[in-house]
């Protein structure tokens, strides 16, 4: 027995050694192969990964965009050492795979950040699990996977880490998400190779910054409006008082989306959804302040998500915002009280006049608004401010800034591209640009009230620095507000939206603007700009008196940055824009929250305590979207409200998302 025991036992454990492999070997393709997949369920259908890049230190790519595997393939196809031959077979992979995905009901991409729940029977999951472990094997061929003209790596689109803070779960979605809409809020977006360039260390800085402000806002002014970083309460001293409106909530809560900070977003969505409301809201508010930053807001996040709450709630906010336009001439009083419905005007504007800038903004969210609803009313309403306006004799083809809603006369002769004038200047453009460019009487009202300020207000100083200046009673004052320095951009933006006899103009206006408002930020020791600032023989770009030298951590300059960069790419704007983030960091950041400052002219400036909302809404995502790549809210498929909402153009955008008509005017109240 000796001799053929020692003979088989050898054979024995060979065999056995290599069935252990073979074992472990499935194994490990099957874990291999699953891991993948929770992956790819967990980040949303990101099944391209390893075909785009196996560099271990390519940074993570946040935004939504680029890392969805249409646009990787794109970047893919762009690259300049591809063959022929590598791009067909790239497309031809992606058309396969997107065809067994749909064969096996694999499921779509999200609205919302939150994903609708998996039901795949197992024998799909494993089918679909062989199948991608199939497409996603990349060529040995493959190019680095680099966007031309920027050296840095693109991410992986497979790479499974979590999105910031999102604690790799799965959101299980709202019950109101609608299961008609689009799965994705950028999913349409159009991929422009020659401008493929993300500054990811500096966007990243932007991500910090937002995440900062947020946290300590959610940790000291949670459901309040506003954070009073030094004293680490709320500021209840706000244009929304004291009531618990969440207002830094709804106004930054779609810079939290952009930005694919999931888990804040979840927060912020869970609040609207269980407190917001102005039924027992008992308060003056301010119609054009409630709607650029509440019904902007909500509409803005209904057109990223398709989440019916949003539309709501927007609907809610702008049916307390009504009363205040029952005046004999239709133009809406300044403040309404939301449970009483009683409105008026302050005291303090030109005989009880209603503002320029407060009643010309309304017509962006009104109108989107009608059509998200199917309720003809809200449009009607700012359409009949629109009438009136263009109706109206107009000084020297100049809108002064004041208007009696009773008599509809104008009041002081004040005209200004600053406050209480400028968004009105702006919605003109962009009602234009939302319609798909049909409103022709947005645009035409839009360059006629351009070409008078341009002929009457706008000015160069002695040192060359072109400004806008305010203009009372045909007596120029010399001085521009920073609220004016949104202009560089609308200039710019209607410059390359229309070629007509002042294409030219705008541009070299919109450019000097924007290099002016730079100006007054470097000639600051803070590097930060003031308030207001004058041009004189003796001084330009600088503010001399005390209560113009203040720095509210207002957006309006980087606005101009980010339009002036999508339009040219000239690179000093991003440059421009990471000395402000420099200057912040340096000046505004506290250790709980972003504070705006007393005197900007000071090397130690005092701060003001207050973060406003604004700085999450505007200033934030304006200086996220500089370093971004241009797919990301491409201009040609959004227009951003005064408050830096982004609403999707009409027939440009798929997440315009029109319901019919199912309301007639006359049936609303």
């Amino acid at each position: 027995m000796c001799p053929k025991t020692s003979k088989t036992t050898p054979l024995l454990l060979i065999a056995g050694i290599c069935f252990v492999i073979i074992l472990v070997g499935i194994t490990g393709i099957t874990l291999i192969n699953n891991i993948n997949l929770s992956n790819i369920i967990r980040l949303n259908e990101k099944v391209a990964s390893d075909s785009v890049s196996n560099n271990e230190n390519q940074i993570k790519e946040l935004n939504y965009v680029n890392n969805h595997p249409r646009n990787v393939y794109l970047k893919l196809n762009a690259s300049n050492g591809d063959s022929g031959e590598e791009k067909m077979q790239r497309e031809q992979e992606l058309q396969e795979l997107q065809e067994q995905q749909e064969q096996l009901e694999l499921p779509k991409i999200s609205a919302v950040i939150g994903v609708r729940k998996l039901k795949v029977r197992d024998n799909q999951l494993k089918a679909a699990s062989e199948a991608i472990s199939v497409q996603t094997s990349p060529p040995p061929s493959s190019p680095p996977s680099t966007s031309p003209g920027d050296s840095t790596p693109l991410p992986s689109a497979g790479d499974s880490s979590p999105l910031p803070s999102s604690g790799g779960s799965t959101v299980s979605p709202p019950s109101s998400v609608d299961e008609d809409s689009p799965p994705l809020p950028f999913g349409g977006v159009k991929y422009n190779a020659s401008s493929g360039l993300i500054d990811y260390e500096k966007r990243n800085q932007v991500v910090k910054m937002m995440e900062h402000a947020w946290h300590n806002y959610k940790l000291y002014a949670w459901g309040k409006n506003e954070l009073r970083p030094l004293s680490q309460r709320p500021h209840s001293a706000s244009i929304f008082g004291a009531y618990d409106l969440g207002a830094t909530i709804v106004d930054g809560l779609d810079t939290l989306y952009i930005m694919g900070l999931e888990k804040e977003y979840r927060e912020g969505r869970d609040w609207i959804e269980r407190k917001f409301s102005l039924d027992n809201i008992s308060a003056e508010l301010s119609v054009f302040e409630t709607n650029i930053r509440f019904v902007g807001g909500m509409l803005t996040l209904y057109a990223f998500t398709g989440d019916a709450l949003y539309k709501e709630k927007a609907q809610h906010v702008a049916d307390k915002l009504l009363p205040a336009f029952q005046t004999p001439t239709g133009i809406p009083y300044a403040l309404v009280n939301t449970k009483t419905g009683v409105a008026k005007n302050y005291g303090w504007a030109s005989g009880g006049s209603s503002i320029l800038s407060e009643f010309g903004t309304l017509h962006l969210e009104f109108a989107y608004l009608s059509d998200i609803t199917g309720n003809p009313l809200y449009r009607e309403r700012v359409q009949t401010i629109r009438q009136v306006l263009k109706e109206i004799e107009k000084p020297k083809g100049l809108y002064p800034n004041f208007l009696n809603p009773k008599t509809g006369k104008w009041g002081q002769l004040h005209m200004s591209l600053g406050a209480l004038g400028d968004s009105y200047y702006e919605y003109l453009l962009k009602a234009w640009l939302q319609s798909g460019q049909t409103d022709e009487e947005a645009r035409e009202m839009y360059d006629e009230a351009m070409v008078a300020i341009l002929d009457k207000m706008v000015r160069t100083s002695p040192g060359g620095l072109t400004y806008v200046s305010d203009l009372k009673f045909d007596r120029l004052e010399h001085k521009m507000d920073h609220l004016a320095c949104f202009s560089g951009g609308l200039f710019a933006l209607g410059a390359a939206t229309r070629q007509n006899d002042y294409t030219d103009k705008y541009m070299e206006v919109g450019k000097g603007i924007t290099n002016t408002c730079h100006e007054s930020y470097i000639r600051a020791p803070t590097q930060l700009g003031p308030e207001a600032f004058r041009f004189s023989e003796a001084v330009e770009a600088r503010a001399l008196r005390s209560q113009e030298k203040y720095y509210i951590l207002r957006p309006e300059t980087f606005e101009s940055y980010f339009v002036l960069w999508r339009l040219t790419h000239d690179q000093k704007y991003r440059d421009w824009g990471w000395e402000a983030v420099l200057a912040l960091e340096k000046h505004c950041r506290t250790p709980h929250g972003y504070c705006g400052l007393r005197n900007v002219y000071q090397q130690e400036p005092q701060k003001d305590d207050v973060q406003q909302s604004f700085f999450l809404a505007e200033t934030l995502k304006y200086l996220y979207l500089l370093f971004s790549d241009d797919s990301v809210l491409p201009l040609d498929e959004w227009v951003f409200n005064t408050e830096a909402h982004p609403l999707p153009i009409k027939g440009a955008n798929a997440y315009y998302r029109q319901a019919p008509v199912t309301l007639p005017a006359s049936n609303a109240s």
